[in-house]
């Protein structure tokens, strides 16, 4: 029914009454389960499998877009699925079977359903309570995430009876790009704890975060919020082309991510853009772009947009971030993969010493580049600060 690698079959066979799959980027451990419990539920009977993640966005993102994908390559899945409710984010077995895609307020929220199958995606964004509560209610479960740190996974399931652990990386699964390949061993020439985590799955202790004063802004954008421009990080093959929306708004910035793409051409982003609709009417596009690729602003100002360099200086990404330890950072739900990169973009640590330097580490870095650019050409010098920036910011 399906190209596999080499989780598959521990997931589909294993009879643990709890399957933690932890693992390193590009594992494939994600597709894997959703692969499996696909399989399950083509072999059963009105079985009913929920997906289960932080909250939608994270789920579109991701595990949404994994089955989306297993589907559309397996005609022998398709001939075996009813239907696929995009509003409702479920698919519907002829034989009855449900795989349903779902998020929860909180434990209570939790406690409505049963289900024989559970996969708790990205588990170390869920609480231990809602994981509780899905679990006494299924039969089976199984959990993955990258191992960052530790968290209740490690404390309440891992060493108890009836608990399978998988740990995998990239050379677990066969589909990933030599390139691919290669940018995650050089994580170990950038930063050995997040060459352990995410180039071998290994449990590791991300600390020395860069931006730590963020949050989630569950209820979007502030009506009063002022457009300060859009960030654009130039991408293309290994890289992803990003575009964040920075707004100011009561001395606090608003962030949301409206691009993360890999192998767009110019004209694509250009066209990517002109598509995003999530922003303030007649809002024009202001674009800060990475002043490094002067032939891809020309570019974009030919196809009409309005776009200039990012500022750039001896010292320009120490003083973008300066410019954003500023303020209160607030990140739109929407924003996964800016949300990511915010709890994994990390200082260098010196080898010898064994402390933190002033220097980031050059990873997980795409949207938060885009983020600088802004900061760079549209917030108040420190030199300014008593002249223009908010009030509420002045001590």
């Amino acid at each position: 029914m399906f190209k596999t690698g080499d989780l598959f079959e521990p997931n589909l066979h294993s009879t643990a009454e709890v399957v933690v799959n932890q693992g390193g980027t590009w594992s494939g451990k994600t597709y894997t389960i959703l692969q499996a419990l696909f399989a399950k539920l083509a072999d059963d009977k009105r079985a009913v499998a929920t997906v289960c993640g932080q909250d939608i966005p994270n789920l579109k993102a991701g595990a949404i877009r994994d089955a989306n994908e297993i589907y559309h390559n397996s005609p022998e899945l398709q001939r075996l699925i009813k239907s696929y409710n995009k509003s409702d984010h479920t698919f519907t077995f002829h034989n009855g079977c449900v795989m349903e895609f779902k998020s929860y307020d909180s434990p209570q929220d939790a406690k409505s359903g049963k289900r024989k199958y559970l996969f708790v995606n990205e588990a170390n964004g869920i609480p231990y309570g809602v994981f509780e509560e899905l679990y006494m209610r299924s039969e089976q479960s199984f959990i993955d995430y990258n191992p960052n740190a530790e968290f209740w996974v490690h404390e309440q399931l891992l060493g108890k009876p009836n608990v399978e652990q998988l740990i995998s990386y990239h050379i677990h699964n066969p589909f990933v790009r030599p390139q691919q390949r290669e940018k995650i061993e050089a994580l170990k020439q950038k930063d050995e704890e997040l060459w352990k985590v995410y180039a071998r799955g290994l449990t590791g202790k991300i600390e020395g975060l860069v931006l730590r004063d963020w949050h989630l802004a569950t209820t979007g954008i502030p009506a009063g919020a002022k457009y300060l421009g859009t960030g654009l990080d130039f991408g293309f093959t290994n890289d992803p082309t990003t575009a964040v929306d920075l707004y100011l708004g009561a001395g606090e910035l608003w962030a949301d991510e409206v691009l993360y793409e890999t192998g767009l051409t110019n004209t694509d982003i250009a066209e990517r853009l002109r598509r995003v609709t999530a922003r303030p009417a007649g809002t024009r596009w202001d674009i800060i772009a990475d002043s490094a690729e002067p032939k891809s602003i020309t570019d974009l100002q030919r196809l009409r947009l309005s776009v200039e360099p990012a500022q750039k200086g001896p010292d320009s990404v120490r003083a973008g971030l300066d410019l954003l330890h500023r303020y209160r950072l607030n990140v739109t739900v929407g924003s996964v993969n800016l949300r990511k990169e915010l709890s994994n973009y990390k200082w260098k640590v010196d080898r010898l010493s064994g402390k933190a330097t002033n220097e980031p580490v050059d990873a997980f870095n795409h949207c938060i580049d885009a983020l600088r650019y802004v900061a760079l050409n549209r917030l108040p010098k420190a030199t300014d600060r008593r002249k223009s920036a908010p009030a509420s910011l002045i001590n």
